[in-house]
């Protein structure tokens, strides 16, 4: 089994470089931040506080998270696929995600599946935390405002009306909670290799990140 853990900060362009990194590799590809968001939604529409960690984690087990091989998210036999890509729904997910009892259900579940597959997982815990021995493993980052105009972007080709400030000032407290929860905080691996994409086009950070994933395990 070989992991390759890419990790780092919303906006920075994790999902879509992990899931075309992971096709080209021929490697099997999870979105382990989906996990979180797909909790927090349930436990939204269930009326929970998000800080009732016993009744998240009861819930979380009973929700039945999956994937489809189109990488279709499904909670509760529901395909919430687009209803967690939210601004709500990110902000729910980064305080579902300081619980440190659904931080263990979803990697115990993050590790299952994985199982002995070469996998492409992406998050932000992936090589400090869910796979500390990972064969490659990427921080891939970029400012603020960067990350914010795309995170802006994906919204609006969703059909979203944003407004730019509020996407930044969302985008910088998700890094705050990330980064100071106590379980798993995003940090970069010590033995990672950090790519700032800030100016760098999708293709120019796909092949750098295949090219380190190569160069690590061979073809």
């Amino acid at each position: 089994m070989t992991v390759v853990a890419v990790d780092g900060p919303v906006g920075s362009g994790k999902s879509t470089v992990a899931r075309r990194a992971a096709a080209r590799l021929g490697y099997v590809y999870l979105d382990t931040g989906a996990m979180y968001r797909a909790v927090g939604l349930v436990a939204t529409q269930a009326g929970l506080r998000l800080d009732d960690e016993e009744a998240v984690v009861a819930l979380a087990r009973s929700a039945r998270l999956r994937f489809d091989s189109a990488g279709r998210v499904f909670a509760e036999g529901r395909d919430v696929s687009d209803a967690i890509r939210t601004l709500e729904m990110g902000a729910a997910a980064s305080r579902v995600s300081v619980l440190p009892g659904v931080r263990r259900l979803l990697v115990e579940e993050q590790r299952r599946l994985a199982g002995d597959t070469d996998i492409v997982m992406e998050g932000r815990d992936i090589g400090t935390n869910v796979f500390p021995e990972a064969a490659v493993k990427v921080y891939l980052t970029a400012r603020p405002e960067v990350r914010a105009a795309r995170r802006a972007a994906e919204l609006r080709e969703k059909g979203d009306e944003v407004d730019d400030a509020q996407v930044l000032a969302a985008l910088l407290e998700r890094d705050r909670r990330d980064s100071t929860r106590a379980v798993a905080p995003l940090r970069k691996a010590a033995d990672a290799v950090e790519l700032d994409t800030s100016g760098m086009t999708l293709d120019e950070v796909l092949e750098a990140v295949v090219g380190i994933a190569l160069a690590r395990v061979g073809p």
